[in-house]
């Protein structure tokens, strides 16, 4: 008797699947960055904020149910945004893996986890709506308890959220330091991200520790909102530079060699 030994089917990596380039996924990750700032800016400042009033269950039982087709808007944008997010995660780790790998799969880890918590949170707009709007609650629950579970429902979004938040300031942390050591971008850049990073944890930790966290909310939101926007936005219009100048050195290198193809991208 014989016996055959098959050998592992090792195959190349196919040359009409090439990976990603450094430049195509800043592009990705740049237009992920300008498509999250106006949903964030929508589903969190305009529908939340706008319909949610803090403490009052009747109010924000009225504003939503006036305004459902705008809460349930808010919520597709905040679905997006989980989704957006799972994609700028990748693209950020293909963009700094170079620079260490280790870290950037740490930072686009810490963003992911962040991601997760997103989503998490979402279910809590979708049992809101469930209270408000289900026959089936409404049959054994009064009016006034349909609306206090559903405005605590919608705190515990508030309350999932911020714990992905410190993973994304961990995530900003990290990327700070990739972004502060790389010879392609601003130090300063990087030092703002890991001051806007530290500003998320220390938020977080605040509102655990702080009894009184309402009566310092307006300096904590300051501290978070200034650096955060700063050093997000500079990144992001980094990332949609580098693609450009990228692209118009690959034009140029074209231009001089025409005959040459495997020009990196």
């Amino acid at each position: 008797m014989t016996t055959t030994i098959l050998a592992p089917d090792i195959r190349p990596p196919s040359p009409t699947s090439p990976e990603v380039s450094p430049r195509r996924a800043a592009l990705i990750a740049g237009i992920g960055y300008v498509l999250l700032f106006g949903l964030s800016i929508f589903a969190n400042f305009f529908v939340k904020e706008g319909l949610v009033v803090a403490d009052d269950a009747q109010a924000t039982a009225t504003n939503i149910v006036e305004s459902e087709t705008l809460f349930r808007i808010g919520l597709v944008a905040f679905l997006a945004i989980f989704l957006i997010d799972i994609v700028v995660a990748w693209a950020l780790h293909i963009v700094f893996r170079t620079e260490h790998r280790d870290l950037s799969l740490v930072a686009a880890w810490s963003r992911l986890v962040y991601t997760v918590f997103l989503g998490v949170a979402a279910i809590f707009f979708f049992q809101a709506l469930a209270l408000y709007d289900s026959a089936a609650v409404a049959d054994v629950m009064s009016s006034a308890e349909r609306n206090a579970q559903a405005l605590i429902g919608l705190q515990l979004f508030d309350s999932a959220w911020l714990i992905g938040l410190a993973a994304f300031g961990l995530h900003l942390i990290v990327l700070g330091f990739l972004v502060a050591r790389s010879v392609d971008t601003p130090r300063w850049l990087g030092h703002l991200m890991i001051a806007a990073g530290a500003a998320y944890l220390v938020d977080t930790t605040a509102h655990t520790v702080l009894a009184d966290y309402a009566d310092h909310a307006d300096a904590f939101l300051v501290m978070v909102a200034v650096p955060s926007v700063v050093a997000e936005g500079w990144f992001g219009l980094w990332l949609l530079t580098r693609a450009r100048r990228s692209q118009s050195a690959r034009a140029v290198a074209l231009a001089n060699h025409p005959n040459t193809k495997d020009i990196p991208q």
